[in-house]
């Protein structure tokens, strides 16, 4: 406890690290706030709630409620993740917008200048259907056409301010503003989780509500053991002469594979595509009961043929995503152009060939475990936890909260270091998800 005490003094002594730390909250307050301001001419009292499951609940969980609120901010920050996604894919499809990748910063300027214009188009329609769908006509208290016209304008306006708000906390805070966004949108919900599942218990149920907090602490250090898990592949540099008598390099370093290399997009896109099945097969339930049976099964994110589908989605999604993200043949190139090789193995075709069967290797347990995690809030809520609170033990919401924890407290780190008191860890270093091991 006393070393706890003393890290933080240390924290708040640097300077730039509390008011890093400071404006961090202050845009975080901006963001709440602005999740419960709602749109004008809509009836809060009127509004469904969405449920728990399938991609309006994804999305609910993401914006921290702010779309079951209805409020300028309803989208949230997943208009520009979606943008961001969809400029990454076309990065490896289409030679110009490689080409901007590979130009250095002024690429990156104008890959981030698409993003945020096709963030807009992207709020822009998910905003009207937003408007029309979920938003019933009972709590709409002006023109419903006139109330989507503005509606939208306001919603883009709102997600934009969200983009800002998390430029803001990489520049003047602590550092991945946008994952800060997403992970303050999950955690807002976990106060009032804990709390339902405390009073469902009672105090008849004290011991089973201890054990199940005791098991969300083991999942959490399951996913950390997930998401940090690393094959490291030996690399050994050659001496190179530098003038007379100077000899650089000849040290040897490491290729950190992951052992999830494609973090949380698999669940994400799988998420995503979930309500197809039983949307396809809502339109058909008046017609064939064997269609009304389909769309009961993937209406509830408990039933074993939802979760069987979901895990295989996200096994096909975590190699997808996997082989366009990691180039084992980029990765050699780069080696020997820098005179680095893998002991015992032959630069060039051979060396991308090891480089890739180690990469299939790990990727189908890495697969199978992020599966695991994914569909574990559905075996935890058929052992009687709530809904709300059994999101907390697997899916989506736990490996961004890993995730984002990890890399701040990296960020800390880092400061900590840099003015050469102790780190957070008495033993090791903090791993965040970006770090990688260069020459």
């Amino acid at each position: 406890m006393n070393k706890l005490i003393t890290t933080f003094k240390h924290i708040f002594s640097i300077e730039e690290l509390r008011g890093r730390i400071l404006n961090t909250m202050l845009f975080i307050a901006f963001f709440r706030l602005g999740s419960y301001i709602v749109l004008p001419g809509v009836d809060a009292t009127k509004l469904s709630q969405p449920g728990d499951g399938g991609l309006f609940g994804l999305l609910n969980m993401f914006s921290g409620g702010a779309l079951s609120n209805a409020s300028v901010f309803a989208l949230g920050i997943m208009p520009y993740i979606s943008a961001s996604i969809a400029i990454q894919l076309l990065t490896i499809a289409l030679p110009y917008f490689q080409k901007m990748q590979k130009d250095g910063e002024s690429g990156r300027k104008k890959l981030n200048q698409i993003t945020r214009i096709l963030t807009i188009f992207v709020t822009a329609a998910q905003g009207f259907t937003y408007l029309q769908v979920t938003i019933p006509t009972e709590a709409i208290l002006v023109d419903p056409w006139f109330f989507r016209l503005y509606g939208v304008a306001i919603l883009v306006g709102g997600t934009m301010f969200c983009m800002w708000l998390g430029e803001k906390i990489t520049d003047k805070g602590i550092g991945n503003g946008i994952s800060m966004l997403i992970m303050i949108g999950i955690v807002s919900r976990f106060p009032a989780s804990i709390l339902q599942e405390a009073g469902s218990r009672g105090m008849a149920g004290a011991l089973l509500f201890i054990i199940e907090v005791i098991a969300l602490f083991f999942i959490v250090m399951g996913a950390i053991m997930v998401t940090q898990a690393v094959r490291r592949i030996p690399v050994q540099y050659a001496k190179q002469v530098v003038g007379s008598n100077m000899a650089v390099g000849g040290e040897r370093q490491y290729i950190p594979l992951k052992l999830n290399a494609s973090g949380v997009m698999p669940i994400i896109f799988a998420q995503a595509l979930m309500f197809i099945p039983g949307l396809v097969a809502q339109s058909f339930a008046d017609k064939s009961e064997f269609a009304s049976s389909v769309a009961q099964s993937f209406g509830d994110f408990t039933t074993w043929q939802y979760n069987v589908l979901f895990a295989f989605l996200i096994i096909v999604f975590t190699f997808f995503y996997t082989a366009i993200s990691i180039n084992p043949t980029q990765i050699s190139d780069d080696m020997k152009r820098g005179g680095g090789f893998v002991p015992g193995v032959k630069p060039g075709e051979e060396t991308a060939g090891f480089i890739a069967s180690i990469l299939d290797r790990i990727t189908l347990p890495g697969a199978v475990m992020l599966s695991i995690i994914a569909i574990l809030p559905a075996i935890a809520n058929l052992f009687g936890v709530t809904r709300g609170f059994a999101s907390f033990f697997g899916g989506t919401s736990l490996l961004i909260l890993v995730g984002v924890v990890l890399d701040t407290l990296q960020q800390v780190e880092s400061y900590l270091l840099m003015r050469k008191y102790e780190g957070l860890m008495q033993s090791g270093r903090v791993k965040g998800r970006s770090e990688v091991i260069t020459r």
